[in-house]
């Protein structure tokens, strides 16, 4: 009876076995099912945090809208372009109505025309500002979000080194002055070789300090990292 009994419970263990991966299939499905008809996830432009909402179309940053350029425009002339805000972007008229089309007023210009106010560069901290002739370096430039221009908004320039390290003309000269027999001048301007040997000479007999008095009072000598003075 028992070796007659065991092939039965073996057909049934192996129904429910495939009962219950029957059901999850089944569950499986239905998932898959509602989550297709959940909404997909919108994700916000990068340029959304650039565009105000609900302000004057007019206004909004070069970044928020696409322009119809002419650049056969006459250099220097004023010229009008027709624009349209990108999508997500909501802003108004004059009249406060909604607007998605609108025209703007700028002068036919490139990018890299346009005077130093209207863009922001990288500055350099490994050129030497006190140089002859005076060093140049070569700086990435943007234009600032409210100005319109033709070509590209980032564009590389010349310009002239120009940072500065906190140190000032009027503390080195002071010091110059008063303590130039000590070096001290040479040392606050972080020349402490140059420093050491007008401490040990005296100043070099008081001839070195009248000329340290001269150079840094027309500014030929400056900071040793090579900076402005402030």
């Amino acid at each position: 009876m028992e070796a007659a009994a065991e092939p039965l419970r073996s057909v049934r263990l192996l129904s429910r076995v495939l009962l219950f991966l029957s059901q999850c299939y089944v569950l499986s499905g239905d998932e898959n099912k509602m989550l297709s008809h959940l909404p997909e996830s919108t994700e916000i432009p990068p340029y959304m945090k650039k565009c105000p909402s609900n302000g004057l179309c007019s206004r909004l940053p070069a970044d928020c809208i696409d322009c119809a350029t002419n650049f056969s425009c006459t250099y220097g002339k004023p010229v009008t372009f027709d624009c349209t805000v990108k999508p997500s972007v909501t802003c108004v008229d004059q009249d406060l109505k909604p607007q998605r089309n609108f025209v703007i007023n700028m002068t036919c210009r490139f990018c890299w025309q346009l005077p130093e106010t209207d863009y922001e560069c990288a500055n350099s901290t490994s050129c030497m500002t006190v140089a002859c002739p005076r060093q140049r370096y070569l700086a990435n430039c943007t234009v600032r979000d409210h100005i319109h221009c033709l070509g590209n908004r980032t564009f590389p320039k010349l310009l002239y080194c120009n940072w500065t390290g906190g140190y000032k003309w009027s503390t080195a000269l002071a010091l110059s002055i008063t303590l130039g027999g000590f070096g001290a001048d040479r040392f606050y301007l972080g020349q402490w070789r140059e420093g050491l040997g007008k401490l040990f000479s005296f100043g070099g007999l008081g001839i070195w300090t009248l000329i340290d008095v001269l150079l840094i009072g027309v500014g030929y000598v400056g900071p040793a990292d090579g900076s402005l003075y402030i």
